[in-house]
């Protein structure tokens, strides 16, 4: 099962490196809580059919809702926030650095919180995979970094909301499953973002436009993977992979996202590839191999 969680830290990382791309392109024809909206509008519709069809299982309980409840406060709810309107405010490499603080400020909350303390050498790998997304968004930086001081308030907000989503499902994992897990962030994520969007168009009177956007065909496909294969696909494996490993192994696995978004925009987009992108991903790879990999020897000496 150890081997099992290992893999999903895989392929979550992977799913989220191309949702960038998918998110690329889509924000290209419309705006970012139109897409987030929608994007979790499809993901709950299609776990709600798998339920209604039986091929997952629910159960419901003022218990289970209790433990979901800070899941979906801390993801669900505040990083979307954060980091779509601290995107908005600051450039991408600001953003990138931002973001690559997630697994060391899950390490200082699991130590906290959780009594799961990474060892010194694991601390270590850690922050050079760290240093390895870093470096390659600083290296990208053209203009001078951190200028905008309220989107770095926004992205830190980010970074501290998914640290505490990855104790949140850690804890919850002890009484519901995965997929409860997920379902219940699908459904309160529909919700909240459903009326922010409803809200946005009244303001601006314009709720007749509701769902127009989606007539543009090229916003359909990134829709359809943000919402199924991301939301659904890419929080289960998440949440699959917290319920096996430890809250900073699991975490470190989300930085290999940044060497998939890299080969994506090479093969897809055209991006070029310089010296510091190959560095920077063997850091990150390096990093997150020797994480995991004495993240397994403590289990087994233990």
């Amino acid at each position: 099962m150890k081997k099992l969680a290992h893999l999903s830290g895989i392929a979550f990382s992977s799913i989220f490196g191309l949702s960038f791309l998918f998110s690329k392109i889509a924000l290209n024809y419309i705006q970012p809580i139109t897409l987030i909206a929608f994007r979790f509008l499809l993901a709950f519709l299609v776990i709600e059919i798998l339920r209604l069809l039986k091929i997952i299982r629910i159960q419901f309980s003022k218990n289970k809702l209790k433990a979901i409840l800070p899941i979906v406060l801390f993801q669900s709810i505040l990083y979307f926030l954060f980091e779509t309107y601290g995107l908005q405010l600051v450039a991408s490499s600001e953003a990138g650095m931002m973001i690559a603080l997630i697994p060391i400020m899950v390490s200082i909350f699991s130590i906290l919180i959780l009594k799961e303390k990474p060892s010194a050498l694991q601390f270590l790998y850690i922050l050079l995979s760290v240093g390895g997304i870093i470096f390659i968004q600083w290296m990208k930086s053209t203009a001078g970094l951190f200028q905008n001081g309220w989107g770095i308030v926004l992205l830190f907000g980010a970074v501290l909301a998914a640290a505490l989503f990855n104790i949140a499902s850690r804890k919850a994992n002890e009484q519901v499953t995965p997929i409860e897990i997920t379902y219940f962030m699908m459904l309160f994520g529909a919700i909240i973002f459903q009326t922010v969007y409803i809200v946005m168009l009244l303001g601006e009177g314009n709720i007749s436009g509701y769902g127009r956007d989606l007539a543009n065909l090229s916003v359909i496909g990134p829709i359809l993977y943000l919402g199924i294969i991301a939301s659904i696909g890419g929080f289960f494996l998440v949440n699959f992979s917290l319920h096996h490993l430890s809250a900073p192994v699991s975490s470190i696995y989300s930085n290999l996202a940044t060497v998939v978004s890299i080969i994506a925009g090479a093969v897809f987009l055209q991006e070029r590839l310089d010296y510091y992108h190959y560095i920077g991903a063997a850091m990150i790879i390096f990093g997150v191999y020797q994480t995991a990999r004495l993240g397994n020897k403590k289990k087994q000496v233990s």
